[in-house]
């Protein structure tokens, strides 16, 4: 018969098992659509909003739509800013 191995305890066999954190950070690498060339992006999305549309379900902004939610984003940016 062989001797058994000795048990080590739950967290001694974890720490054992885990590699060295690097000290320093590495850098993200952009995942996805922000790593997709602009022109990618552009024509995948230009894709969804032509589905939107064919579908149904878009909306096209009158000019007077326009009008108004320029003017609402205008008068949002012009507010100050409450103090703490």
């Amino acid at each position: 018969m062989q001797p058994a191995a000795p048990a080590l305890p739950n967290s001694a066999a974890a720490k054992s098992a885990t590699p060295a954190v690097a000290a320093e950070p590495t850098a993200k690498r952009p995942k996805g659509f922000a790593s997709m060339d602009p022109e990618t992006q552009r024509r995948i999305a230009s894709e969804g909003g032509k589905a939107s549309h064919l579908s149904g379900r878009g909306h096209r902004f009158t000019s007077e739509e326009a009008r108004n939610a320029g003017r609402k984003g205008g008068q949002a940016t012009r507010r100050p800013q409450p103090e703490i």
